[in-house]
């Protein structure tokens, strides 16, 4: 039986949930990382500007008194354009609270540059930097003009801030989804297996996972022992009790041998007759709940002939199959015949047919019986429901034999549905997957 859409999202729903929360906690630490390493970066550039700057004039002016004709040559570079002219190039500050704290920041740094004309600006040199300028006065009355290249990029520091970063978050998520689906695999065993036992199967569950899971997968298991234990006393009890029954019938069936009245005999015969069937019905409705089975390959074709061989013409094999499939034989043959039954009982005769489909294969029990209006289906998979609610005894059915067929099916994990027929009857749907799982 294939697994609905809704039973998927249960399974895997809280999986799910708790990793996008981690994804998304994830996502936030990052961008929050980022924006606080943004901001450290703007202060300790601005740090590190002030101070090349400083070591800058310093150097430029003892560079200056010693070989004024080199000065400019000797200290530009990439980042660094010097020259020294008569006028500034900047002609004072703009009153801008970076330029200022960078002011501040270089007379810390230099100490002997206090008291000297010092000039700042900034330019920009492309779309996305800032240059710094600068003009210091010497000693001789002269500027020293400087142009440091990119001011406010943080790209250099951002960028390896934001690679290790995401690095880290990476690595974080990973641990946590990994310990996630540690956690999650465990829960979706128990999920699985509790939708297994609520169909009338047997799953022994893993106990691994946290402790809680652990007890919770060992209640699970002892839960499933106890109810076996209360099924197979249930259907001990019954067998004593049929055995009992069985032994005043047949004393009842001799007894008619006395009587001679020929009418009186039919009836008594036909009543001991159906007490009979009857416990056998209810033997085999309760021993389907407790049989044990293991899957292996079984000839659908060669299956379907011997089941339906027994009802000699009153059954019809539509189109013969050769198809090996590894099921459970047992229950599989169990439910065909029981529903097989079911339809010679109510209709006189039956069809019985293969399909083939994408998800795996299909037995097709049809009859043209009275059939039966499409909202009584699910009361069908009822014991002892009958159509007829007056519950005349039309028929030798007891409204055993279908529910039989689904416990056996649901319980080794096929399915049974039904469908009217445009011409009238009723037919029964046996899905057989192409690998049945093991529930034994």
């Amino acid at each position: 039986m294939k697994r609905s859409p809704i039973g998927s999202f249960k399974a895997h729903g809280f999986g799910v949930y708790v990793a996008a929360v981690i994804l998304a906690l994830g996502i936030i630490q990052l961008a929050g990382s980022l924006v606080f390493y943004q901001l450290i970066d703007r202060q300790t550039l601005q740090d590190d500007h002030a101070r090349r700057v400083a070591e800058l004039l310093v150097v430029g002016q003892r560079m200056h008194k010693l070989a004024p004709d080199q000065m400019a040559a000797n200290m530009t570079t990439r980042y660094l354009a010097v020259d020294v002219s008569p006028a500034p190039n900047v002609e004072g500050s703009s009153g801008d609270q970076m330029l200022s704290g960078i002011g501040e920041d270089i007379i810390a740094w230099e100490p002997s540059l206090a008291g000297r004309p010092l000039h700042l600006s900034t330019s920009l040199s492309d779309k996305s930097s800032r240059d710094l300028e600068g003009s210091l006065q010497l000693d001789d009355g002269t500027w020293l003009n400087f142009v440091s290249r990119d001011i406010t990029s943080m790209w250099p520091v951002a960028w390896r801030a934001m690679v290790l970063t995401t690095l880290i978050t990476a690595a974080f998520l990973a641990i946590g989804l990994a310990l996630l689906y540690l956690v999650a695999k465990p829960l979706r065993s128990l999920t699985d297996a509790a939708e297994r036992i609520g169909q009338g199967g047997k799953v022994q569950i893993a106990e691994m996972g946290p402790r809680d899971l652990r007890d919770l997968a060992h209640a699970m298991n002892a839960m499933q022992e106890r109810i076996d234990r209360i099924l197979s006393d249930q259907t001990k009890s019954y067998r004593a009790i049929g055995h009992d029954l069985r032994t005043p019938l047949s004393r009842l069936k001799t007894i008619s041998g006395m009587i001679e009245d020929k009418e009186l005999v039919g009836i008594h015969d036909q009543s001991v007759d159906e007490m009979v069937r009857l416990l056998d019905s209810l033997e085999s409705y309760l021993g389907a709940q407790l049989l044990q089975s293991d899957p292996e390959e079984v000839n659908l074709g060669e299956l379907l002939v011997d089941v339906t061989s027994r009802y000699g013409e009153a059954v019809t094999l539509i189109g013969m199959t050769n198809i090996v499939i590894k099921t459970f034989k047992e229950p599989l043959k169990r439910s065909i015949n029981a529903l097989i039954e079911n339809a010679v009982q109510f209709a006189g005769s039956a069809e019985v047919a293969v399909r083939v489909g994408k998800s795996g294969y299909t037995i097709d029990i049809i009859d043209q019986g009275p059939g039966v209006d499409e909202d009584q289906f699910p009361s069908l998979l009822e014991p002892f429901f009958r159509v007829d609610q007056a519950r005349q005894r039309n028929t030798d059915g007891f409204g055993l034999g279908i529910p039989t067929a689904h416990i056996l099916l649901t319980r080794f994990n096929g399915s049974l549905k039904f469908s009217r027929n445009p011409c009238g009857g009723l037919t029964a749907h046996i899905f057989v997957p192409n690998s049945w799982l093991s529930t034994a």
